[in-house]
């Protein structure tokens, strides 16, 4: 099994570190003896992904992501093992193609010449306003 992030980006299955743990929070009767919550680990050092996107999953801002480089997801959404399974490989799918999506870089822009004169307008009379709500002279 290859996750395929990107038509370019692929994930062989033995990067990709997935076990069996039980499941916090309320349950049944078989709460205390099925697995059904998956732990997800994934080395980003260790994994063939391309050298640009590692340095970029190391800067995101992402609590997954630990100082080792390893991305720790834990699914437990579901009841299934399956879907818990499917619902972690999902979510490093995404943080990986987060990573992929290149930011346009902002060119800064200037206010227009009539912009700045429409706005110095308002402004001026505005003033002229609160200037006529002094105290009268009698």
């Amino acid at each position: 099994m290859v996750l395929e992030i990107t038509k370019s980006i692929k994930i062989p299955e033995k990067e990709i570190e997935l076990s069996a743990i039980r499941a916090q929070g309320a349950g049944g009767q078989k709460v205390n003896k099925t697995s059904s919550a998956i732990h997800l680990r994934f080395d980003i050092v260790n994994s063939s992904i391309n050298n640009i996107y590692k340095e970029r999953l190391y800067k995101l801002k992402d609590n997954r992501i630990n100082d080792t480089g390893v991305i720790v997801i834990k699914a437990q959404r579901y009841r299934s093992l399956e879907q818990n399974r499917i619902d972690a490989l999902e979510r490093l799918r995404d943080i990986i193609f987060r990573v992929t999506i290149v930011q346009k870089k902002r060119r800064p822009t200037k206010a227009t010449k009539g912009s700045q004169r429409r706005r110095m307008d308002s402004k001026t009379k505005r003033g002229k306003v609160k200037l006529q709500r002094g105290k009268i002279d009698i």
